[in-house]
């Protein structure tokens, strides 16, 4: 009996090493081909040759992408981008979610504050609203633009994932901060904080993937190309192309190149901020989700 089960346990492991292994087949094989793809010929990209493999294996998708100065002006606007926004959200998601995750007679005003966010989180002005907003401030061809815009719209769902993973925290914790004489500041940054490391990797990881690959605001706040993040760039790069401006040697780059395998490099480098840091946040991710999304 212990045989036939010790038997049955290990064709299970086998049964799910195999499905994991399928699984994570089925996530890389779509990287690896859109690797494969950018660094594939015009002519191969049209006519579909391109499989797993490069074929005529060249760089002109990533020459393209690299030969101006405004590629590297782009990257470092969207890495401060992603500093800024990134930071903002480790210091307000805290403070507005630590007060909020009490209860109604802790905290008066909570409920009308809460309310107050999920409507801005489904409901808003609109476009042109916005943008007047923005320009108002202004804060048109401003990284702030980017910032804040961006933030406010997603900030009000990390605000809720950490109000319920500071409720999944015990009780008791805050209760002996209390009789010891600590006050709500050091219960937050000595007591709750240095226990949310998993929901702050987890809205920092999403902020950062957030921040990188917008691209809209880019091009609604920003009037001249020299204040575009990398995705707002490489997306004018690929649909704005003027052929009657462009000299010999760009119109001969051009012509090897096609929408494939320029959208295959666009997409690959987009990826790598993200390849970069995830494996530093993946061992937080999932305990964050799962303990931020239902409420005990």
């Amino acid at each position: 009996m212990v045989k036939g089960h010790h038997l049955s346990s290990k064709i299970a492991d086998v049964i799910l090493i195999i499905i994991l292994v399928a699984v994570a087949i089925t996530c890389i094989l779509p990287l690896w081909y859109t690797l494969a793809l950018s660094f594939s010929s015009s002519s191969a990209a049209s006519a579909g040759a391109v499989t797993l493999w490069p074929v005529d294996f060249n760089f002109n998708s990533y020459k393209q992408l690299l030969q101006d100065g405004q590629f590297f002006k782009s990257f470092w606007i969207s890495i401060q981008r992603v500093i800024l926004g990134a930071g903002l959200n480790l210091i307000i998601v805290p403070l507005m979610a630590y007060p909020l995750s009490k209860t109604v007679k802790d905290f008066k005003g909570r409920n009308l504050i809460m309310w107050t966010l999920i409507f801005t989180m489904l409901f808003n002005g609109g476009l042109i609203p916005l943008y007047i907003t923005i320009q108002s401030y202004g804060l048109m061809n401003s990284i702030w633009a980017l910032v804040l815009v961006g933030g406010a719209q997603i900030i009000v769902f990390y605000i809720i994932l950490t109000i319920n993973f500071f409720r999944n925290l015990p009780p008791s914790l805050e209760e002996a901060a209390l009789v010891d004489g600590a006050g709500p500041w050091y219960i937050l940054f000595k007591v709750y904080m240095p226990l949310s490391v998993p929901v702050l990797a987890t809205i920092s990881l999403f902020g950062i993937v957030y921040h990188w690959n917008e691209f809209l605001y880019g091009l609604i706040f920003m009037t001249r190309e020299e204040f575009y993040p990398l995705q707002t760039y490489i997306q004018q790069l690929v649909v704005s192309v003027d052929p009657s401006t462009m000299t010999e040697d760009q119109y001969k780059r051009m012509s090897e190149l096609s929408n494939r395998t320029l959208d295959a490099a666009k997409i690959f480098i987009a990826m790598i901020p993200v390849l970069v840091v995830y494996p530093f946040l993946q061992r937080y991710f999932i305990h964050g989700i799962t303990l931020g999304s239902v409420k005990e």
